[in-house]
C-alpha cells in the first residue's frame, strides 16, 4: 500500500525514536521524506535505512527553534522536491523537575523546543501549502498534556500543542489543509529511558511498572505511533481535522 506516492514530507526530530519510525513509515508508503534533526549527520542513519529499503529521503540539519533556519529548511525541501505536502512536528525535549526546583531556563527551553518550534514550522509550511490548497500537518502532543508530576513545562507545552492544532485547523481548513495531533502515552524510546535513569530506575523495570498501570499491560512502540501519524497524514483521514488522538494503551 502506497498512500503517499508523489507526496513530499518533512519530519522533525527524526533521527531517533518516534520521529525515525514516522519517517520510515511515510517513506515505506511512497513519500519522499526530509529527515530533519539538529544536524544532517544525526539524521543520516535514518536516511540510509530508508534508501536501503528502496525509499527516498534526504537528511537536513535544522534548529527548529530558529525561525530563519526553519524557513531556510522548508524552502530547501521545496527547491529540491518541488512541493511540500506533509509536515510532522515531532522535535521535542524534556527537562523534568518539580515546580519549586525548576530553573526558569528549563521552562523556557521546553516551551521553545516543544511548542514555539511547531509554530515556526507550521508558519513556514503553510506558505507553500496554502497556494497548493493541500496539506497535512500532524503535531506530536503527549498524554502529559493532561498533567504529569515533575513535568510542568512539558505538560504545558504539550497542552499548548493541542490548542495550536485546533486553531490552525480552523484557519487553514479553508485551504484544504488538515491539522491534527497525536498524543502518545508511554513509548519505549531513548527519551523515556532517560526518564528512568533520572529517577534512578532500570529501564526495563521502569517499563514494567508503567505497563502494570496500562490497560493493555504493555508500553507502546514507536512504530505504533507512526501508524497513527500515517493515517492522519493520508487521504483516509481526509475529513479529520482539529483533533487530538490519544495513543496510550487505554490509560486514563
Amino acid at each position: 500500500m502506497e498512500r503517499f506516492t508523489d507526496r513530499i514530507a518533512v519530519v522533525t526530530g527524526a533521527a531517533q525514536g518516534i520521529g525515525a519510525a514516522i519517517a520510515q513509515r511515510l517513506a515505506a508508503e511512497g513519500a519522499a521524506v526530509a529527515v530533519v534533526d539538529l544536524s544532517a549527520e544525526r539524521a543520516r542513519p535514518v536516511v540510509e535505512t530508508i534508501t536501503a529499503a528502496g525509499g527516498r529521503a534526504v537528511a537536513l540539519g535544522c534548529d527548529v527553534t530558529d525561525p530563519a533556519a526553519v524557513t531556510a529548511m522548508t524552502d530547501e525541501v521545496v527547491a529540491t522536491f518541488g512541493q511540500l505536502d506533509i509536515l510532522v512536528n515531532n522535535a521535542g525535549i524534556t527537562r523534568d523537575n518539580l515546580l519549586f526546583k525548576m530553573p526558569a531556563q528549563d521552562w523556557d527551553a521546553v516551551l521553545t523546543t516543544n511548542l514555539s518550534s511547531m509554530f515556526h514550522c507550521c508558519q513556514a509550511a503553510q506558505r507553500h501549502m496554502v497556494p497548493a490548497r493541500y496539506g497535512k500537518i500532524v503535531n506530536l502532543s503527549s498524554r502529559s498534556a493532561l498533567g504529569n508530576r515533575g513535568q510542568v513545562n512539558y505538560a504545558a507545552a504539550k497542552a499548548g500543542v493541542q490548542g495550536l492544532t485546533a486553531t490552525l485547523a480552523i484557519e487553514l481548513g479553508p485551504y484544504g489543509i488538515n491539522v491534527n495531533a497525536v498524543a502518545p502515552g508511554f513509548v519505549a524510546t531513548a527519551m523515556t529511558a532517560a526518564v528512568a535513569a533520572r529517577i534512578g530506575m532500570d529501564t526495563e523495570q521502569h517499563r514494567r511498572q508503567v505497563a502494570e498501570q496500562t490497560p493493555l499491560r504493555r508500553v507502546g512502540r514507536p512504530e505504533e505511533i507512526a501508524s497513527v501519524v500515517a493515517f492522519l497524514a493520508s487521504e483516509d483521514a481526509s475529513y479529520v481535522s482539529g483533533q487530538t488522538l490519544y495513543v496510550n494503551g487505554g490509560a486514563r
